[in-house]
């Protein structure tokens, strides 16, 4: 700019600097990759009644059904607290069954979800003279696909040997509150020959893998 006076060449160059600084503020940012995608682990919840409870206890089409000491609104209460699903959504199937001795009673309640292979299977003591409800266990597979994606994208992520060793993930399944923040992986190998088992105890909160065990590999 040889041509311009001092002080207009000034003011050119602070226009252009200006106009840089503009653009590169309204500019969008690179859109995230992949891999820099946020995660999405839906939070637990209770999604069930004691209403909703009670109409499935008796509407039971198990081999004995619910014995009716349990058919009650205070245990149907007790049992809607102590339910959790992976999102706070209801199963799309339910079904429950009992049996009773002198004082003590048992109750599983197992549940599904459309798209998802696996379920939700919870198990409770019961003693109905005093409203006592006890959880038992509680093996929960049923999670909605995309989650389970999420579950081996972070798995392979910490611990290399899945991939290394050519493993798919065959099962995983979640634990309820205080701890859903845990979920438990299965890890095959699609080889008979050599066949591979892999163990984990995933920390979705961390990324870590808090427990491994492996079987031929």
């Amino acid at each position: 700019m040889p041509w311009l006076p001092e002080a207009a060449r000034g003011r050119l160059i602070a226009t252009v600097v200006i106009g840089m600084l503009a653009s590169a503020c309204s500019s969008p940012g690179p859109s995230p990759s992949p891999s820099e995608a946020p995660l999405a682990i839906p939070e637990p919840g209770r999604p069930f009644d004691a209403a909703t409870i009670l109409e499935a206890m008796r509407a039971s089409r198990r081999p004995g059904g619910v014995p009716d000491q349990l058919q009650t609104d205070a245990i149907a209460a007790e049992l809607a607290q102590r339910i959790w699903t992976i999102d706070g959504e209801p199963w799309t199937t339910m079904s429950v069954g009992g049996s009773c001795g002198p004082v003590r009673c048992t109750l599983d309640v197992a549940g599904s979800r459309s798209g998802s292979p696996g379920e939700d299977l919870y198990a409770f003591e019961i003693i109905p003279a005093a409203g006592e409800v006890a959880p038992l266990s509680a093996d929960l597979r049923s999670l909605p696909p995309d989650v389970a994606a999420i579950l081996d994208r972070l798995a392979r992520e910490a611990e290399a040997a899945i991939g290394r060793d050519g493993l798919a993930l065959a099962s995983a399944r979640w634990l309820p509150p205080p701890d859903h923040e845990t979920f438990e992986l299965s890890y095959r190998s699609g080889n008979e020959e050599g066949f591979c088992e892999l163990e984990l105890s995933l920390n979705v909160e961390s990324g870590a893998v808090e427990r491994r065990s492996a079987n031929g590999c």
